[in-house]
């Protein structure tokens, strides 16, 4: 049974001191919950001060992005070990936002998957088609594309590791989701890719999210979809109320 997932991700929002009392708030609210794993993802200044705050807790810690590099000369960039130094336990790699405005490729993706996974670390590998894209009826062409390229030369036992969050960029920060139905027949062709590239076993403990303008109204019918197993959240994780709404609507 894989057990559900749902990752906040705050984007570039919220300052030390109003992350520090977003974390606060989210903890007091959902310190009972422990069917679902949940993982808040504040932007790098805030990492250290949020993670005060939720270690020990039934929280854990995300990055937003990488470097592959151990160390070195990269200016404004951050390592695995750093990240795991500050805290974190997963962190997001390959968000269509990436993509689109900082060059991310699929195999800058699998660099970064792979750096994360030599720290004992997990990664959040986001894929997901534009709007002409699926327009032109190339949704599962660019799907493939993602997951076959960004998880080239995992192992299987990396695979136990990683968790997949398909967010159709038509949907992110739009108010239009995709439909359950849309969401599971993506998520399904995603479980299926990964018993080709893997094994049966490997496709069914994967943990596959959604993500795209999730919200605590619509999130039940998601996570009922056989393949769906959770959600990367933006906008509804920057408030406590949405948040812990989201969260305690999986539980119903």
């Amino acid at each position: 049974m894989r057990r559900v997932i749902i990752a906040g991700n705050w984007k570039m929002n919220k300052n030390i001191a109003e992350s520090i009392d977003l974390a606060n708030s989210i903890k007091r609210s959902l310190y009972d919950v422990e069917e679902i794993e949940i993982v808040i993802c504040p932007p790098f200044t805030s990492l250290s001060d949020v993670n005060e705050i939720i270690m020990d807790s039934n929280i854990a810690l995300g990055g937003q992005d990488l470097y592959w590099e151990k160390e070195g000369a990269f200016t404004g960039e951050v390592s695995a070990g750093m990240l795991k130094n500050v805290g974190c336990r997963y962190c997001i790699v390959g968000h269509s936002e990436r993509r689109q405005f900082f060059g991310e490729t699929n195999e800058t993706v699998n660099k970064k998957a792979r750096a994360l996974l030599r720290e004992g670390l997990r990664p959040i590998v986001c894929v997901g088609e534009k709007l002409e894209e699926r327009k032109a009826d190339k949704t599962f062409d660019v799907v493939k594309d993602h997951i076959v390229n960004s998880l080239a030369d995992l192992t299987k036992e990396d695979m136990k590791n990683v968790v997949i969050a398909y967010e159709p960029v038509w949907a992110i920060g739009t108010g239009v989701n995709a439909t359950k139905e849309q969401a599971q027949e993506v998520h399904k062709y995603i479980r299926d890719l990964i018993k080709e590239m893997f094994d049966e076993e490997t496709a069914r403990g994967v943990r596959i999210q959604y993500g795209g303008s999730v919200k605590p109204e619509n999130i039940k019918e998601l996570i009922s979809q056989e393949d769906v197993d959770g959600a990367l959240v933006g906008g509804a994780s920057l408030k406590c109320d949405s948040f812990n709404a989201l969260v305690k609507n999986c539980l119903k």
